[in-house]
């Protein structure tokens, strides 16, 4: 029989119509909770055909193991930093991926991140239940300037968010939508350094690539506002934690909001969790349940199709072929 490994857990734990569509396949789903470092998921390959993974770890060291009795990788999500890409490839394993599907609830996750800093929400809400009532004198959003660094789909659902608060946004992206901004009263930074220069909130949504790795580090505090608030709903390497946390201590940068850290799930003790500027939830940005449908629905279409040696939705490495397997 076909099997299928599956080891996102927001697939698994939120209902819809993607369990039907999996299960109506009648291949065998082995499911594991992701996301699997690599020992984990070198124990989950070996016999299995297709893969639905969320943010496990796929090395060089897993493909071989996986190969060649696995035929498809279909990322549910778009971030694919921890797999393998150039192995895939060579290997001549497609690997899948869903795009367009989560901008929309990443955007505005990113507004609850800032809105918890800005209106020291964590710090009212423990006031109010440990019958203190302390206060604490908040910021507006009006009028402020936010900086996105990278304008892709959930950049600019970020961006148009921002100018329904009044905000004045100012963008920085290699790929620049001139319609878009335009349309939405998006500046266009020159460089990272006149966002950084001209940002009070800073919000990240670039990919984790070797030239964004460690981007916010004590080398770019400096060119920024004393006091900037940082958000972060893209990948947590993109940000130097080491740097961070001394800079949060400083009052360099005022306050961290972020989904995703450098460890997931962090150790409990990992620094920037005690910190009583950061603000951190566990890489849930994505996880409604409009979007987790949408995501699963197009991950598993994604598997049919390859599998049967169709057109996928979206490929990451287009100039493998698919070929039939059922």
């Amino acid at each position: 029989m076909t099997k299928i490994l599956l080891t996102t857990t927001s697939f698994q734990d939120t209902p819809g119509e993607h369990h039907k569509l999996l299960a109506d396949t009648g291949w065998e789903i082995i499911r594991a909770r992701g996301p699997l470092n690599e020992a984990d998921t070198l124990a989950a390959v070996g016999d299995v055909d297709g893969y639905i993974c969320g943010d496990d770890l796929i090395t060089r060291a897993v493909l071989e193991k996986a190969l060649p009795k696995l035929k498809v990788i279909s990322k549910y999500g778009i971030g694919v930093d921890k797999i393998d890409v150039k192995s895939c490839t060579e290997f001549g394993l497609p690997l899948l991926f869903t795009p367009g599907v989560n901008h929309t609830t990443v955007a505005e996750h990113t507004f609850l991140l800032l809105l918890a800093l800005e209106k020291n929400f964590l710090f009212h809400t423990d006031s109010t239940r440990s019958g203190t009532w302390k206060r604490k004198t908040g910021h507006e959003l009006l009028e402020k300037t936010i900086g996105i660094v990278g304008l892709g789909r959930i950049g600019k659902e970020v961006a148009v968010r921002a100018r329904a608060f009044g905000m004045n946004v100012i963008g920085f992206d290699v790929y620049w939508d001139e319609k878009f901004a335009a349309a939405n009263n998006v500046k266009r930074a020159a460089t990272l350094d006149e966002v950084f220069a001209a940002s009070d909130y800073l919000s990240l949504h670039t990919n984790l690539t070797p030239e964004t790795r460690d981007m916010i580090s004590a080398k770019s505090f400096p060119k920024m506002k004393k006091g900037v608030l940082i958000l972060n709903c893209a990948r947590g390497e993109i940000v130097h934690t080491g740097d961070m946390i001394e800079a949060l201590k400083s009052g360099q940068v005022g306050g961290y909001g972020t989904d995703v850290l450098d460890e997931e799930p962090p150790r409990p003790d990992h620094p920037l969790l005690k910190l009583p500027n950061v603000v951190c939830t566990p890489h849930i940005g994505s996880r409604t349940a409009e979007s987790v449908q949408r995501q699963a629905v197009a991950a598993v279409t994604n598997l049919i199709r390859a599998m049967h040696g169709e057109k996928p939705l979206a490929q990451i490495n287009p100039e493998v072929p698919v070929k039939k397997v059922v």
